[in-house]
């Protein structure tokens, strides 16, 4: 299991925890994963999300590998200005 970290306003939608756990091997299966677990991420995530993996973040990289030992941040989407 993935521990992932839920940013700011993000835990709203699980209740106020902080952190989660979410199985897969990459990003689409853990988004995926979150998204049946916690129904009200679903709709954040399919307008868009950010995910920090190892310190890297990363958006619309949905095959991204992610290991059980990775440290993931869920961040609402970050748009350069």
């Amino acid at each position: 299991m993935v521990k992932v970290t839920l940013w700011g306003s993000l835990r709203s939608a699980t209740g106020g925890l902080e952190q989660v756990e979410a199985s897969g091997t990459n990003t689409r299966e853990v988004l995926d994963d979150l998204a049946k677990k916690y129904p009200a991420l679903e709709t954040v995530i399919a307008g868009g999300v950010s995910l920090a993996i190892d310190g890297t973040i990363y958006k619309d990289a949905w095959f991204t590998p992610i290991s059980d030992s990775s440290e993931v941040v869920l961040m609402p989407y970050m748009a350069g200005g």
